[in-house]
């Protein structure tokens, strides 16, 4: 091993905290933010066609976003071995699992691509998708399921990525993604530049394009770290081993990770009676969103390096520390971005739609909704402080009972009586709920490991 590699490896055992909390989670929160735009810029251009394809994007973005969420699972298993392993000094190990973890993360792409497909007409009929909309739906899932494994691709680098502490690296993967779909998005959608408009089905054309290249690009940035893509150091030693350090967590990380987006398709199903426009603001709302808790995301993916690396190296009572500032930092913030969005709900609908009814619902959800921000921070990134510590477990059950025991009973129960407005207070609820049980659990693991045996920072 190089003494580059000896130098480089487990560099979040030492020195500064508040310091690798910032330098870790400030180039995730632009890398984030640039994915996220994404969401905002589809829903832009697509708004442009219509109120039937805007409606239809709003169907299919849980769908997505849980699809994604999964690969997110795949990720966080990897980075969480990987920063375990270097945490320990073991590279070797770090090394094997880095490579084994790349390409599982290919192989799950594939199988989850294929189920969507197979799956897209029953899918998109239980959530109430009318007529009118399934054809926009179809047109854009089909080729978005056969290009996923491309996603996944992405998620496997990133994971290795993340676990070495190189979250810069993964924010110029995504804005190089993110890049390709901002150009990409008014000359496929609408057309431009001599260019005839494909419809809703450019969007996912200028997705898959900024895949691809995402990818070149994170093979080159990988080749430049101490765990370089070598998929022959898989067959050093037995299978078994990789696959179950990381689906220990990967498995209970994705389904985490995409009980909020089944959710969010629960919900749709319900604001689906309301009308058209209820879904059209519903989702629009929920894309600015989104955007809006990239910092909170960007943090529950930087924290688990942080914690991981302490972890593994048995230094506890800094990883305390981490987890106390980012608690911190989640409810300062989650606050802050409630009132914004509060005073100017109306200001931000009128980018997404002029028509009154698709306003007036974006607008209601949000000034109901945004006061959980707060909670949702704290939940997700005690998910990630827990998937970091090999306790995803509770992670699962936590999400399972913010969305399953509160969210939709709470929707359910008061739909009839309060409407559309019933299902944002539910979502209000939940991520209140969540976030208070998220910070207690995470807490507690965390406090009742390594007391009195901690390392001096």
């Amino acid at each position: 091993m190089s003494d580059t590699a000896q130098d480089t490896r487990g560099k979040l055992t030492r020195g500064s905290i508040r310091g690798h909390l910032v330098t870790q989670t400030t180039p995730m929160i632009i890398g984030v933010a640039a994915i996220m735009s994404i969401g905002l810029v589809d829903a832009y251009f697509i708004g442009q066609l219509g109120r039937t394809e805007l409606a239809a994007i709003s169907f299919i973005f849980p769908i997505s976003v849980a699809l994604t969420s999964m690969g997110v699972g795949v990720m966080v298993g990897i980075n969480s071995v990987v920063a375990r392993a270097l945490g320990e000094g073991d590279w070797d190990k770090a090394a094997r699992r880095a490579n084994f973890g790349m390409v599982f993360a290919v192989c799950v792409g594939v199988i989850l691509g294929l189920a969507l497909f197979a799956l897209l007409g029953p899918l998109f009929a239980l959530m109430n998708a009318d007529a009118a909309t399934l054809p926009y739906i179809r047109a854009y899932m089909q080729p978005f399921a056969l290009g996923f494994p491309l996603l996944m691709a992405i998620m496997g680098i990133n994971g290795t990525l993340r676990g070495q502490g190189e979250a810069r690296k993964t924010s110029y993967i995504s804005i190089c993604y993110a890049a390709a779909n901002w150009v990409l998005d008014p000359i496929l959608i609408t057309g431009a530049f001599g260019v005839e408009g494909f419809g809703i089905v450019g969007a996912t054309y200028a997705t898959l394009t900024g895949w691809a290249i995402a990818i070149v690009l994170g093979l080159y940035l990988i080749r430049k770290t101490d765990l370089p893509f070598n998929p022959a150091l898989i067959r050093e030693g037995s299978i078994g081993a990789p696959l179950g350090a990381i689906a220990r967590v990967a498995a209970p990380a994705a389904f985490s990770n995409s009980i909020n987006p089944i959710g969010l398709s629960v919900l749709t199903a319900l604001v689906a009676i309301e009308g058209q426009a209820a879904v059209a603001g519903f989702g629009a709302a929920g894309r600015l969103q989104s955007f809006a808790t990239v910092p909170l995301l960007a943090l529950s993916g930087s924290i688990g390096a942080i914690v991981g690396q302490n972890w593994g190296a048995s230094q506890y009572e800094r990883a305390r520390r981490a987890v106390r500032w980012a608690f911190g930092f989640c409810v300062v913030y989650g606050l802050a971005i409630a009132l914004v969005l509060f005073g100017f709900g109306e200001r931000f609908a009128s980018l997404f739609s002029d028509d009154p009814a698709v306003v007036a619902q974006f607008d209601a959800y949000l000034r109901i909704a945004v006061w959980g921000y707060a909670g949702f921070g704290l939940l997700i990134t005690a998910n990630g402080v827990l998937n970091a510590v090999d306790k995803a477990s509770l992670a699962l059950l936590q999400s399972f009972a913010r969305v399953f025991l509160v969210m939709m009973p709470f929707a359910w129960l008061l739909r009839g009586s309060w409407g559309a407005d019933a299902i944002y207070a539910a979502e209000l609820v939940a991520n209140l709920a969540g976030g208070a049980l998220g910070a207690y659990i995470g807490w507690r693991v965390l406090r009742d490991k390594g007391e009195g045996s901690a390392r001096p920072a």
